[in-house]
């Protein structure tokens, strides 16, 4: 883009995408005003120098306008799909609608508890795929042990103590502490060391929803 462009899209057009956009471009998600004037200064900018390669003479409101009617139709600097389930244009044809998580779908008779869309769609259980690889992979670890460890495992799953274990296996107290430490060990090192960081994981979907929080409240204390 020649120095000339460059000029003529800050001074020019940039201030008809600021005055025009935040009336008449509907925002669709979380987008806002500033979002949406950053976007169609990208798509000005573009269609400015591709205008200028070719040889031919705009305006500044020629690419403003034109640039104002593609963010009504929902194209953005990123893309214009009409069938990503998450593209303006897709939402703004009707074909598609986006839900908060946080939106109410229920609440008690008091109105003291208010129950969300996450709330009914939230559990703390991991995904039954990922129980079915941690079996196979804990019926697995199991066949590598001895008997006598497998008894012990057996024994702690039935949650006997040191003393109770040991009566049961015919060993003493202390060669139970030796094979707790050992099992331990065997665990850490088939499992991988991250394996009770993995258990106490929440669901990828809650961080998605936490991130989601924090970036709206972000944006109100810059609008604030």
């Amino acid at each position: 883009m020649s120095p000339q462009a460059g000029w003529i899209l800050h001074d020019q057009i940039v201030p008809r995408l600021r005055a025009s956009i935040p009336r008449n471009v509907n925002f669709i998600g979380s987008e806002d005003a500033e979002e949406l004037i950053q976007d169609a200064t990208v798509m000005a900018a573009k269609l400015l120098d591709r205008t200028e390669q070719q040889g031919k003479t705009v305006t500044a409101g020629n690419i403003a306008y034109y640039t104002i009617l593609h963010m009504k139709s929902g194209r953005r600097s990123c893309g214009s799909s009409n069938s990503d389930a998450l593209g303006t244009g897709t939402q703004l044809n009707g074909r598609s609608s986006i839900n908060s998580l946080e939106e109410t779908v229920a609440e008690d008779e008091s109105g003291n508890e208010i129950f969300q869309v996450h709330d009914v769609l939230s559990i703390d259980h991991e995904d039954p795929a990922v129980k079915a690889a941690r079996r196979l992979d804990w019926d697995e670890f199991l066949c590598s042990l001895t008997d006598r460890e497998q008894l012990l495992v057996e024994c702690m799953m039935d949650g006997q103590n040191h003393t109770q274990a040991a009566k049961s296996i015919g060993i003493s107290t202390w060669t139970v502490r030796q094979c707790k430490m050992g099992l331990a060990l065997k665990v850490l090192e088939f499992m991988g060391p991250d394996i009770l960081a993995t258990i106490a994981k929440l669901p990828g979907w809650k961080n998605n929803l936490h991130a989601q929080r924090e970036l709206l409240a972000c944006k109100h204390d810059r609008r604030h």
